[in-house]
């Protein structure tokens, strides 16, 4: 057992025991105060602490340093102001010998002056937590390592790692590896030198992404003390890195078996072997030919020198592994971000973050199989959730509408000011609007039913409706989808990841696709029972007769999504009605990471 989930346990009250084992499904519990990344922390009397900034009005203010801080285990929380600068704060804990190290520069603080007066990355020791004062300054390297990852010290290795991303004077991005064997005092950089490809355009894209190259580094160790690395690309896929020499030298880059494109990959080791992985399993909208935008973008963001827009960052996944990532298990969606439908998604949340995306995150093991995620970005989007790692392994789901639009995603984007922040809300991000909506049951029983239709608003940037819908991976399963055509009928897709419900590239490019256009007069249940090892998909209940669909492509984890979009290419306010769905898993057991 991890050192300090003994202590945890045994500082919870008889009521908050039962109140912990309780949880199961992700269950929201606080608001951090900064975007996650590097901000979470247990003390030595088992406190969990997220650090951040609170009252900044404008973009570069200083603000108010604070930690929301928790003494049983994440359910209950309070806000704690930090009056002394010089305190350690965020920082990693070697849980031998005491030592917590802090790595800078980063942005969680901004304004904090570096005592030493000089340029570079440097790690900061304490041996008295994360309240000392007593720090000392030891310099990593001469020159700036960005988006630096909290130290971690990994007993299965004896050695410290910091993670952080340099750029060199091409504009490519490389990992960057630093690491410590006498407990930080002296430290090596090891710059990966082999980054993923870039992003090229072909169809469907009309012009180039943001280029990230391998970015946002993350590391798992393995049962053999390999180390195993997945970054951020601009790819459609996450890229790996190994190292069999404890982080001296890597392998790679390889593309994985896991969607996420311009995201942040998290892994979470837990204390009995397993592996977590957090990130989005999502795909963008394809890349628009931006160069007669309204008003016009600059140079950089039309060619993917930086971002114009972002697509993909409403849907954040957990899977987890028992055998060093050989086979993987979940793929389900831990949290869909409750601004996904505001028509003022560019401006809610003002300045605290430029960005609004449940993207980015932090992993905290927690006693009674529990785990706390901290994940997303801007007060208004991001979150702290506890579940129940039992949760991830569940074989079936429903989805009835009873709780609403909760479960899916149905939002449409509203054509907006696109690219960075200049002076005014919003940073790389359309307005939003509601898409399908729920209405009354035609059948008059007071039940609501979803409504798939086309209105063709010249608001919106995409015209088709459509519904997003998440269940646990599987090679083999059945899906079943009660639905009603009253005008044009919808296309179903099987998929392995998540796409916009407006995103026409589902269609095109998913495992398994159906049209239907017509049913009888009456509520129609139509089955998919999918094989992905076979590459078949018998359906039934389609006008009575049966069907076999043949697989497009591959899919490595098995199936996991449904996507229904509407078949309609003129406005269409009648469209399908969808009553439910459900799916039921026969294999959950998934392939390995390469």
């Amino acid at each position: 057992m991890v050192s300090y989930l003994s202590v945890m346990q045994a500082a919870l009250s008889a009521e908050e025991k039962q109140l912990l084992s309780a949880v199961y499904a992700p269950q929201v519990v606080a608001v951090p105060p900064c975007d996650a990344s590097r901000s979470v922390c247990v003390t030595a009397d088992g406190e969990i602490r997220i650090y951040g900034v609170t009252g900044k009005k404008e973009p570069d203010d200083v603000g108010q340093l604070v930690y929301i801080t928790s003494r049983d285990c994440g359910l209950s929380w309070k806000t704690v102001p930090v009056t002394d600068d010089r305190v350690l704060g965020i920082a990693g804990c070697n849980r031998t010998t005491g030592r917590c190290i802090a790595a800078y520069p980063n942005e969680y603080r901004r304004g904090w002056i570096n005592p030493t007066g000089e340029r570079g990355t440097f790690a900061v020791l304490n041996d008295t937590g994360y309240d000392g004062v007593d720090n000392r300054w030891i310099k990593i390297s001469d020159t700036v390592i960005h988006i630096l990852k909290t130290p971690q010290y990994y007993p299965e290795i004896g050695r410290w790692l910091i993670l952080g991303q340099r750029g060199d004077s091409a504009g490519i991005t490389h990992p960057v590896v630093c690491t410590s064997d006498d407990d930080g005092e002296t430290w090596a950089v090891h710059v990966i030198e082999k980054t993923a490809p870039r992003h090229e355009i072909t169809p469907p894209h009309g012009s180039q992404r943001w280029q990230q190259d391998s970015c946002e580094p993350s590391v798992a160790v393995l049962s053999d003390g390999t180390l195993l690395m997945h970054v951020r690309t601009s790819q459609d896929f996450h890229y790996e890195y190994r190292s069999s020499d404890r982080g001296d030298t890597w392998t790679g880059p390889h593309p994985t078996i896991f969607h996420g494109t311009i995201t942040m990959p998290v892994f979470g080791k837990l204390s009995d072997g397993r592996i977590l992985f957090f990130w989005c399993n999502t795909q963008p909208m394809p890349e628009l030919d931006h160069k007669h935008d309204f008003p016009q973008l600059n140079d950089g963001e039309i060619s993917g020198k930086w971002e114009d827009v972002f697509t993909n960052r409403d849907a954040n996944h957990l899977a987890i592994s028992a055998d060093d990532g050989r086979t993987w298990q979940g793929f389900r969606e831990l949290y869909l971000n409750g601004l996904r439908n505001r028509a003022d998604f560019r401006s809610v949340g003002g300045v605290d973050s430029r960005d609004k995306s449940v993207h980015q995150a932090e992993i905290l093991e927690l006693p009674y199989n529990k785990i706390l995620v901290c994940f997303g970005q801007n007060v208004s989007a991001r979150k702290v959730v506890l579940l129940d790692l039992d949760w991830l392994y569940e074989t079936e789901r429903e989805e009835t509408f009873r709780f609403g639009l909760d479960n899916v995603t149905t939002h449409m984007f509203v054509k907006s000011n696109l690219g960075n922040y200049r002076g005014f809300s919003g940073h790389c991000a359309y307005n939003r609007t509601n898409g399908a909506l729920l209405v009354p049951s035609p059948d008059g029983d007071f039940r609501e039913v979803l409504q798939i239709c086309r209105t063709d608003d010249p608001r919106l940037a995409y015209q088709k409706q459509g519904m997003v819908w998440n269940f646990p991976a599987a090679h083999t399963g059945s899906v079943t989808v009660s639905l009603r055509v009253l005008a044009s009928g919808v296309r179903i897709c099987l998929c392995d990841h998540w796409y916009n419900a407006c995103d026409e590239t589902a269609g095109q490019e998913a495992p398994f696709v159906l049209d239907v256009t017509e049913t009888p007069d009456t509520w129609t249940d139509i089955t998919l029972d999918y094989d992905t090892a076979a590459g078949i998909c018998s359906v039934s209940g389609l006008n009575k007769h049966n069907k076999t669909l043949v697989m497009h492509g591959d899919a490595p984890y098995g199936l996991c999504y449904l996507h229904i979009q509407t078949l309609a290419e003129a406005a269409d306010f009648d469209g399908t009605l969808i009553r439910e769905m459900n799916m039921h898993a026969k294999n959950t057991s998934t392939q390995g990471t390469t």
